[in-house]
């Protein structure tokens, strides 16, 4: 039997997300586990007039590329690949991971040398998305995997998840639009401003944004949604700060993170499980020590952590930084082959504030 949210959910990611015209092609990429929703977004996407180019992965492949490839394999990038990043007019991906923690056991420094490799890749689509050529949105499919990082039952996450995306509305096609006002309210609010100050337990830092961009984000580019971010002003970062939610990278658990900046370039980092995955990804590159995103959590609908950082940074009353690569859409400009978020949580005795007038306090916004 067909789960009507499902289907929901694909009209949201085709016909709203990416709003997919007569004649485009469209790039459907996901994991096997997410053949409900694949199948419905091929369909959405026929129904739309597009031309779909389905590529779908089989659970494991990830962890047997890494066993076996080579460092020349490793740095091979598929011809296909580089077609479909510069040709294609929308890439829909869909994770559906049967074992978030499969690369738990691959040498960070493979992964650091692939994630290198298709740096140039993502910095062409980012750029192609910044000129509004290509568009795209990111999701996941509920499966036991994410479930049990977030520990529910498939059936609890099912619900939490397809709540967060809005996929049990009456009108779905509409639903982020009517529920994102507030958001870009808020964007609109802090832009033009100069610097944001972070205090929380552990945490005091500050970031400028002068000059800078604030994207309000409805539900184009994630699925769920729900922030607001920029880049800040690179050599502007000063202080500390110690990210609460614990986060699975590159099949790791990475938790208790603490860095500490001068001059915009992290100085000091340390995690109390994952420090060494940590550093040697902090060393990846000159851009992966300074932030490339700072992100606003807007979705009071997602009220706790999963380790599934595409739900994490979107908790209403938490701020996330990204490490390495820049939105050129944000006005920055740092470039790296790394963009990783990590999620500090302000619902406990947190406190945003910018340029000396508190934005939000305990996780809820005053402004």
């Amino acid at each position: 039997m067909k789960d009507r949210r499902v289907e929901n959910l694909a009209k949201i990611l085709v016909g709203y997300s990416t709003q997919v015209k007569a004649g485009e092609v469209v790039a459907i990429d996901g994991g096997v586990g997410a053949e409900p929703l694949l199948r419905a977004v091929y369909e959405e996407v026929l129904k739309a007039g597009g031309h779909p180019i389905l590529n779908v992965a089989l659970d494991g492949l990830a962890a047997s590329f890494y066993k076996q490839a080579s460092d020349e394999q490793l740095e091979w990038i598929s011809p296909v690949t580089e077609w479909m990043v510069d040709n294609a007019d929308v890439r829909i991906g869909i994770g559906a991971s049967a074992n978030t923690r499969e690369l738990s056991a691959v040498p960070p420094e493979r992964q650091m040398r692939r994630q290198t490799a298709i740096g140039p890749v993502l910095s062409r689509m980012m750029e192609r998305s910044a000129n509004g050529d290509f568009r795209w949105c990111a999701t996941i499919f509920p499966t036991n995997a994410y479930a049990s990082e977030a520990e529910m039952s498939l059936a609890d996450y099912e619900d939490f998840y397809f709540g967060a995306c809005l996929a049990d509305d009456a009108d779905p096609l509409t639903a982020w639009e009517r529920t994102s006002a507030e958001t870009k309210r808020l964007a609109e609010w802090i832009e033009g401003h100069r610097e944001v100050r972070v205090t929380a337990p552990g945490t005091d830092i500050t970031l400028g944004i002068e000059g800078r961009k604030f994207i309000p984000c409805d539900g184009r580019h994630n699925m769920p949604d729900g922030e607001f971010f920029t880049g800040p002003v690179e050599d502007s970062v000063e202080g500390e700060v110690s990210f609460h939610l614990p986060a699975v990278i590159g099949g790791r658990e990475v938790s208790g993170v603490h860095l500490r900046f001068e001059a915009g370039k992290i100085v000091d980092a340390s995690a109390e499980k994952g420090e060494e995955f940590l550093v040697q990804m902090l060393d990846t590159d000159e851009g992966a020590r300074r932030l490339g995103e700072l992100g606003i959590g807007t979705n009071y609908a997602i009220d706790r952590g999963t380790l599934e950082v595409l739900l994490d940074e979107k908790i209403g009353g938490t701020v996330h930084m990204a490490v390495g690569k820049s939105y050129p859409e944000s006005g920055g400009v740092n470039d790296s082959a790394v963009h990783t978020d990590l999620v500090c949580d302000l619902r406990l005795g947190g406190k945003l504030e910018v340029d000396g007038e508190v934005m939000q306090e305990n996780g809820k916004f005053v402004v």
